[in-house]
């Protein structure tokens, strides 16, 4: 009996679908099936597995930003140098629901380490405790805080960018676009395979519907968790695809798996940024599903996206 992963084996590079081999006959239960407590715990426990080493920084310092109803929000600052430097804001992955500073530990380092730049990833509150648009308030009131207080942790604050995978992805280019509506200067948004629609209604949603990491069940369970209303949906704040002018955007970093249900959005995206004169430079990573970012030890192409995301963050923050 073919499993649904092994239609789309032949397109697999050899390390993805050995990890997803590997995945399968663990037996994991999808995230859709647990609680969002259980499905945190479990991305929090397997997060890490395949992860590269991870990398010594000269300073890795953790601290809290106040957002506007005065929580403490978790920060940790990455950065090889105690220089002043220029700083990526960087927001997790997971859904909006799972997903932390923790789990993306590594690949911040990784960022930092390869770029020369700061990096500030943000812990930002996750639902379903917390529903959109919170994590959207979060994500701009560090923006904001880093722009303003940036220089108060060694950063330039006119040297900044926004970056972020999957649902910190979608944060990532929200906040662009704010960003430019307040004024702020933002020198790239770098966007690992963002979620960009409102209801997950691209081709490839339905290509990938099953068994490639991320499924259309989770995808659903974590929408059900944020923004259950359908109709808050067509929010351009949870689905920026919708916004109705991307003009004079930061210029994005795009970089997307070809395997995944959000590669279609990812690229409808660039596509609606280029029209409006923003410049875009997308890479799609052959062979590979979403979250591939975070399997370096298995995944030569993850660390091939480390080195050409780290290369757009050279570019635009040391001019």
């Amino acid at each position: 009996m073919t499993t649904p992963w092994q239609e789309h084996a032949s397109r697999l590079t050899p390390q993805m679908r050995s990890v997803i081999e590997r995945m399968a006959r663990a037996g994991h239960p999808p995230f859709h099936s647990l609680t969002p407590d259980e499905a945190r715990a479990a991305y929090e426990k397997g997060a890490n597995v395949l992860e590269l080493p991870r990398a010594p920084l000269e300073r890795v310092e953790d601290f809290s930003i106040s957002t506007r109803d005065g929580h403490a929000m978790p920060a940790r600052l990455y950065a090889p140098s105690r220089d002043v430097l220029p700083v990526l804001l960087y927001f997790h992955g997971g859904g909006f629901t799972i997903g932390s500073i923790a789990t993306h530990d590594v690949l911040c380092r990784e960022l930092s380490r390869l770029s020369g730049c700061m990096v500030v990833s943000l812990d930002y509150r996750l639902a379903p405790a917390h529903r959109f648009p919170v994590a959207v308030h979060d994500a701009q009131d560090a923006m904001q805080w880093l722009a303003a207080h940036g220089n108060t942790l060694g950063a330039d604050p006119k040297r900044l960018a926004l970056g972020g995978d999957s649902a910190g992805g979608t944060l990532a280019a929200v906040c662009a676009l704010m960003a430019r509506d307040a004024g702020l200067p933002i020198a790239l948004q770098l966007l690992f395979y963002p979620g960009t629609t409102a209801h997950s209604d691209a081709e490839s949603n339905r290509r990938f519907a099953q068994g490639l990491i991320l499924d259309a069940a989770s995808i659903a369970f974590f929408f059900d968790q944020y923004i259950p209303e359908r109709a808050d949906r067509e929010d351009w704040r949870f689905a920026p695809l919708n916004a109705e002018d991307v003009e004079h955007v930061a210029p994005a970093w795009i970089g997307l798996a070809e395997l995944d249900p959000l590669v279609d959005e990812g690229v409808q995206y660039a596509d609606k940024l280029r029209a409006a004169g923003v410049a875009v430079d997308l890479e799609i990573y052959r062979g590979v599903t979403h979250e591939f970012i975070k399997l370096g030890r298995a995944i030569p192409e993850a660390r091939q996206a480390h080195m050409d995301a780290a290369a757009a963050l050279k570019a635009a923050l040391f001019k």
